[in-house]
């Protein structure tokens, strides 16, 4: 195994996070990661939301952290304000449970296929909270699946990580979200300025 570094999703990384994409045919649903975003007509169809990811990356409003096994992205973590990914699942019992309101969302944790089970997650998890930090901080919110402590047979169906990973990455349980599914919060400090 390489040194393992992480990156953020800039324009110069993005053809590394490209490649991982499609080396996992599209991520969920061929999405390329745009179903938390905005309402765009690229989301629409397969054929535009690479190029839409790609934009959104451009204009600064698409952000991720990437953990890279030597050259390649093996790994990543979506994560914004709330502006950035309005859409999350379970909106209207998420409303109406909601207490204090993130600054930021962690929104859909990939690891490649063949890769899984290294705790690369948790290394992307850990990254996009990082990131965070650097922004200047403030509540971090997750909505991983609460699996009970068991781990499921098919980890590619956990879009967002489990329960018990964001525990370790220092994350409080909130509340409850849909079925199967809870609010994971954690608080920031903003990375010390030099």
């Amino acid at each position: 195994m390489s040194e393992l570094v992480t990156k953020a999703l800039t324009p110069e990384t993005f053809d590394d996070f490209a490649a991982l994409v499609e080396r996992n045919g599209g991520m969920f649903a061929h999405c390329w990661c745009t179903w938390f975003h905005a309402d765009f007509a690229e989301k629409e169809q397969r054929s535009t939301r690479r190029a839409l990811r790609q934009r959104l990356v451009a204009d600064g409003i698409a952000h991720a952290a990437l953990v890279y096994d030597g050259d390649r992205a093996v790994a990543w973590a979506e994560y914004g304000s709330p502006e950035e990914l309005p859409n999350i699942h379970h909106r209207k019992e998420y409303v109406a449970t909601a207490g204090r309101r993130p600054d930021y969302r962690v929104t859909c944790i990939l690891v490649e296929r063949g890769q899984r089970g290294r705790g690369l997650a948790a290394i992307a998890l850990r990254a996009a909270v990082e990131l965070n930090e650097q922004a200047g901080g403030g509540l971090v919110e997750g909505d991983p699946h609460d699996t009970g402590g068991v781990r499921k047979k098919n980890s590619s169906f956990l879009y967002n990580g489990t329960r018990t990973m964001y525990e370790r990455e220092g994350f409080s349980y909130d509340r409850p979200k849909g079925q199967g599914n809870c609010v994971m919060v954690r608080e920031v400090a903003p990375a010390p300025r030099d």
